[in-house]
């Protein structure tokens, strides 16, 4: 699992649905609020890498603190596959919820842990 691939993914229902091509070996679980709340597993990619196959329409929006990061989750059942924001470098960035993946065993993955409580 050392290089980006293309994975599809989605939400319970299925309403949501997107393609995402991301290097499982650069994975991080946050102990911030919502991702410890919520279990994320996640992986950032450039929004180029990114592409909402369906599901636009079913989707909510929740942003928190600084409101830089579009926590999004469908509006039936409730799970979050993705987060749109802008990174540090000013570039569109997508946050991939790794457990909303197809076929990626999250017990071979060794997600680098960061901080978020302290931001």
């Amino acid at each position: 699992m050392d290089a980006a691939r293309s994975y599809t993914g989605s939400c319970h229902c299925g309403k949501v649905r997107f393609e995402a091509t991301l290097d499982l070996t650069r994975v991080m679980s946050c102990n911030c609020s919502i991702c410890s709340r919520l279990g994320y597993v996640l992986s950032f990619i450039p929004a180029a890498q990114f592409k909402l196959l369906a599901g636009e329409d079913a989707l909510s929006d929740y942003q928190f603190n600084q409101k830089r990061i579009h926590h999004l989750f469908c509006a039936t059942c409730g799970v979050h596959p993705f987060a749109r924001g802008t990174g540090p470098d000013g570039k569109e960035t997508v946050a991939v919820n790794l457990r909303c993946l197809e076929g990626v065993d999250l017990e071979a993955l060794t997600p680098q842990k960061f901080d978020g409580k302290r931001l």
